[in-house]
Parts: C-alpha cells; structure tokens; sequence
C-alpha cells in the first residue's frame, strides 16, 4: 500500500474470503473508492443499522461520522466519553450508528461496571440481516496481557461472530486490525509495543481466517501514510479507513 500527498492510498488488496490455495487478488495498484461528500456516504448508509464495538480506535470511526454526516444527529445518552454507549441517527435516511467500548481490560479510563459489555454477548442479542453491519476493532488495551488471554477473548468473538453469520448470513462484519504507533517513552514501549501490536495482527487474521468478514488493514494504512504514526490516526487516515469501510458496504 502507499498514500499520496491527497492522502488517496493505493494498494493490493487480498480478499479475506479465500480458499486455502486459490486466494482471490486484486492487483495493479488499485485505488479504494473515495466518499468525498456527504451525501455519498448517506447514500451508502441508507437504510443501515452500523453497530461498532471495540476501543478508542473504533470510537473514531464513529465520531468521523458523526462529524461528517449533518443529518445524523446524536442522542445524548450522558455517556462517558472514552466509553460510551453512543447512538445516533439519521431519521429521514433511516440510518442508525451506535457505539460502545469493549468489555474488560480498560486501561485509560474508569467505567461502571454496568456499562461493561462483552463483545460476543452483544453480537449474540443482534437480529443481523442485510441492513446490518457490525464494525468490530479489540486490540490496544491488550498489550499488557498475555497472547493467551487475547487469544481466549477473539474465540469467544469468533463464535458469536460465526452464531451471527448462521442466523443472518446477509449480515455484514468488518474488523478494524490494529495500527503502529508513536512510542515517545519507555511506557509507551511497555504497554504498546509495535512488536507485540504486530503479533496480535497475526493472530487477529488467523483467527477469522475462512469467515465471511473483511478487515480494514489499518497497520499498513498507517504505516504507509506521510503522516506521524499515532495510537490514534490523523484524521486523513481515519477517512481513508472509512473509505474502506464503505467500499464494503457499497462495493
């Protein structure tokens, strides 16, 4: 993958839905669709129900839209904010986006426990159908952890992702992979280590390996970008990601 100065990113893309010898490419230098005004976005949103689930990362996905959408109002729900939950809604386009952090750990913010919500229990009350998308992303908080643990969390994901797929196959998933960043201190290299981010990469794609599921490959996204690599993405970045979480949506 490479980014121009437009911020317009290039790259191979590698279906995920792929058999174990005959991987579907697209190759050439391919550009990701760009949903440049609003109203082309609405357009792909219409009618969909977005939930996103997972860490800061993903809760800039939907502040993005939330930003960019004018007609997509949100209700105040006195939420935290590093936490959530969040929703709004575009009425008269009948779309809905909702957002709440992932269950436990949580390392940056203190939230009640009543609000702690485990991905897979969440994905497991969801109707699903073609006006569905679900927008997954767990990794940073995980640093500190042992892959094991991080392992257990992404089987028990996987399972509710797979319950989900069976009672609505026209359910769209996506999953955010996560990203470098900028390591300014010792502490930061402790609890977030690019080497580690990396290896839970491995283990994110493996996991959901053979599942009808498209990942955003936010790892090379930010890693190819003329900009600074943060935990948390410039704002080209994030729409770039968008682009590509929309191209799913709206091939």
């Amino acid at each position: 993958m490479r980014c121009s100065a437009n911020h317009q990113c290039h790259y191979i893309c590698i279906d995920l839905l792929e058999t174990e010898n005959s991987p579907k490419q697209t190759l050439g230098g391919n550009t990701v669709r760009q949903f440049d005004t609003s109203s082309a976005i609405t357009q792909c949103l219409k009618g969909k129900v977005v939930h996103m689930y997972g860490d800061s990362t993903i809760r800039q996905w939907y502040e993005h839209l939330n930003e960019t959408l004018p007609d997509l109002k949100e209700f105040n729900l006195h939420s935290k904010k590093q936490s959530g939950p969040f929703m709004a809604m575009d009425y008269a386009n009948n779309i809905l986006v909702t957002y709440r952090v992932h269950g436990p750990p949580l390392r940056s913010t203190v939230v009640p426990a009543i609000e702690l919500h485990y991905i897979s229990n969440e994905l497991d009350n969801i109707i699903g159908g073609s006006n569905t998308v679900v927008v997954l992303g767990i990794w940073a908080h995980f640093g500190t952890f042992p892959m094991e643990f991080y392992i257990r969390r992404l089987q028990n994901i996987r399972r509710a992702v797979m319950q989900l797929l069976s009672r609505a196959p026209g359910t769209q998933v996506v999953i955010r992979i996560g990203n470098p960043k900028a390591l300014r201190h010792f502490l930061d290299a402790s609890v977030n280590s690019d080497w580690y981010s990396l290896q839970q990469v491995k283990v994110l794609r493996a996991m959901f390996k053979g599942l009808n599921v498209h990942m955003v490959d936010s790892w090379e996204m930010v890693l190819a970008h003329h900009l600074p690599q943060e935990l948390h993405p410039k704002p080209p970045i994030i729409k770039n990601m968008i682009n590509v979480l929309l191209s799913f949506i709206c091939p």
